[in-house]
């Protein structure tokens, strides 16, 4: 662990060093079972204290408390709780709301079974420039690059990437380019719409890539309303950016309609290319980099039937990059994909996970997979027909099916709306479990 927190302090890029395998490179790994997953969730009215929290859920099946919630930590308010994210250290988990643009530092360090509120970050828009809806917390050495979704003039979709120390002091604010104000970037295409949405870095190649989503005025609608009215559906981003990783510069901007969501890169050391995938038109697209070093954007795939408006939301790409998980929350359902050959992705198998499905997060060893069900206070369904429709679930998966293993209703216990998930170990910090441990057959170990 010494050995590893160097390699961080001097800026040594390490691929494939992450707690799952689609966060930063510049964070160490769990080796072997997660001891915990941490749940950013929303609060919702009528449901227990009504806040947003972080819930903690044990999940190493050696430990007594395995399956269950060991803690909940209330964080005031309801502030449409959304993404969260790591240090490069992995001391402290960032968390955002997306409505109040508030933003919740946790440490997870001093005592990983429960974490604790550290630092709230209460002027994030007025220190930006006006940025809103701080969404993607993404760990680069010593730093927290945050992607925003809005802005507080016209709370459209025009908006920034934001860089603040691990400590949480503002650094700097990077404008999405636009027309009008491409600060130097290429537009090789129809769009510079000025959009933001997710953030990945690809340290070996200098590039950092973002994509686009919609401004505060359509995530915070009511999703009947939005998508009956034709000016707000006309409010989506339809771009992803190629900046320069060190310079936070962007150098060439690629059309990719549809507004392109989560963006999940490859590890290996030759695979130069990411994935994302379209909510309003159901389809895969690559971005990829050629033999010329000059990045390119391409549909490779369908999800489903786009005319049944499944909603892809998050991805997840293995650590061998020949998988792709692809969760489309309006009909509940994980697609998995073989992407062996980036180019010409093929479905290999669906499954069915609940009445709406968003989060997906696999554990390294690829041997355990992670889901969680909401997307949006606004958007999310509010009746069910007997089927799941706020959970946490963990399925076990052998290279070819999923197998269930738990669930958590999460408003039978009411906590909330579940968002998203990171994981969590006492291994990473040098610390052994304070609790007692028993095998799965009972005995004591």
């Amino acid at each position: 662990m010494k050995k590893v927190l160097i390699m961080i302090a001097l800026c040594v890029p390490m691929v494939g060093y992450s707690d799952e395998t689609c966060m930063s490179p510049y964070m160490a790994k769990i080796v072997g079972q997660e001891d915990f997953v941490y749940v950013w969730t929303l609060g919702v009215e009528g449901l227990g204290d009504e806040q947003d929290k972080l819930v903690t859920v044990d999940v190493n099946p050696m430990h007594e408390a395995y399956g269950e919630v060991i803690n909940s930590l209330s964080v005031g308010g309801r502030n449409e709780a959304h993404h969260s994210g790591f240090t490069d250290d992995r001391r402290y988990l960032w968390a955002s709301g997306l409505d109040t643009s508030r933003i919740f530092i946790f440490d997870v360090a001093t005592d990983p079974a429960k974490p604790r509120l550290h630092k709230v970050i209460e002027n994030f828009v007025s220190k930006s420039g006006g940025v809103v809806g701080p969404h993607t917390s993404y760990a680069l050495p010593g730093r927290m690059m945050l992607t925003g979704l809005s802005n507080n003039k016209d709370h459209g979709g025009k908006t920034a990437l934001v860089e603040y120390t691990n400590g949480g002091d503002y650094i700097a604010t990077h404008w999405m380019p636009s027309e009008g104000a491409l600060n130097g970037a290429v537009k090789s295409g129809k769009y510079a719409d000025g959009y933001g949405y997710d953030l990945r870095a690809f340290p070996r190649r200098n590039v950092m890539v973002t994509s686009s989503f919609t401004g505060w005025n359509n995530y915070m609608m009511n999703l009947g309303a939005m998508m009956a009215s034709p000016e707000a559906m006309a409010q989506f981003g339809n771009t992803v950016v190629i900046w320069d990783l060190h310079a936070r510069t962007p150098k060439k901007i690629l059309d990719v309609p549809g507004a392109p969501l989560e963006i999940r890169c490859a590890w290996g050391a030759k695979n130069n290319y990411c994935f994302t995938t379209t909510a309003l038109t159901s389809e895969i697209w690559l971005i990829y980099e050629d033999d010329k070093t000059e990045w390119h954007a391409k549909k490779v795939a369908d999800i489903g039937d786009a005319s049944k408006i499944p909603l892809p939301v998050d991805i997840s790409i293995s650590a061998d990059d020949n998988l792709l998980w692809v969760d489309t929350w309006n009909d509940g359902t994980v697609r998995l994909f073989d992407i062996s050959n980036p180019h010409a992705p093929e479905q290999i198998s669906e499954k069915k996970i609940g009445e709406q499905l968003n989060m997906v997060s696999q554990s390294w060893d690829g041997k355990r997979v992670y889901f969680t069900s909401s997307l949006l206070a606004n958007w999310d369904k509010v009746e069910s027909s007997g089927a799941d429709l706020q959970y946490f679930k963990l399925y076990d998966f052998d290279g070819e099916k999923l197998t269930h293993k738990l669930t958590i209703d999460f408003v039978a216990q009411k906590l909330g709306y579940p968002h998203q998930m990171r994981f969590g170990a006492y291994s990473l910090y040098g610390l052994s479990a304070p609790v007692r441990i028993t095998s799965r057959a009972g005995a004591s170990d």
